[in-house]
């Protein structure tokens, strides 16, 4: 039997799934015509957003440790995550050139941090779960793509390449996380499918948003 939680989670993710011709920029670096200065501004804007998501995490946590446990456990494991992935962009950084440099970071790419801030503070977290997810899908893809490209195009090393395969590799854990807090929040009646599709659907935008800001200097 197909636990409910599990098919919701699949639902709002094909639901959610951004257009194929939605982001401007990863094609480009998928045939290797984004110049390698895109990569840099790529690495320099993902320095502010790692440390961002992760206290936004660290707070989705603490808040819900009392009420929803299920919920505080999945964002325990994507703050770690996050720990883990800015570990990782030092060597994209310094592949690209970037490391220690001086950078004004885009508004159209720090948007999506800034309403996972808002997110933390304002909505509920078992909602959050599910908005979240719906989106990492979309992400991860994106990045096994830039993965492969970053080798077969631009001569990059494992060890740079490592932020980009991070992320693209499923995580069983945490979808075993994110189906229990879902399935918890929904037997206690705590989910509202609606609200979090409007989040989901946000957090598509935003991460539209900062492909676009991105694409726009490399046009």
């Amino acid at each position: 039997m197909t636990h409910p939680a599990r098919d919701l989670l699949k639902t709002a993710t094909a639901t959610l799934a951004p257009d194929p011709g939605a982001n401007p920029l990863v094609p480009r670096i998928a045939d290797g015509t984004a110049p390698v200065a895109t990569l840099a501004a790529l690495a320099l804007e993902q320095t502010w957003v790692i440390p961002a998501d992760r206290r936004a995490f660290e707070h989705l946590a603490v808040r819900s440790e009392a009420t929803d446990p299920e919920a505080a456990a999945f964002f325990t494991v994507l703050a770690e995550g996050e720990a883990l992935a800015g570990e990782r962009l030092v060597a994209f950084a310094r592949a690209c050139d970037a490391e220690g440099v001086s950078y004004e970071p885009l508004s159209g790419c720090q948007a999506y941090p800034a309403y996972v801030a808002w997110l933390a503070l304002n909505a509920s977290p078992a909602d959050v779960v599910l908005a979240l997810t719906a989106n990492f899908s979309a992400w991860g893809g994106y990045c096994a793509t830039i993965a492969k490209a970053l080798r077969d195009h631009y001569g990059f090393t494992d060890e740079a390449c490592a932020f980009f395969d991070f992320f693209a590799q499923p995580s069983p854990d945490l979808d075993r996380l994110a189906t229990a807090a879902v399935g918890a929040a929904l037997d206690a009646g705590r989910l509202d499918e609606r609200r979090a599709h409007t989040y989901g659907r946000l957090l598509q935008a935003y991460e539209t948003s900062f492909w676009s800001a991105l694409a726009e200097p490399a046009s």
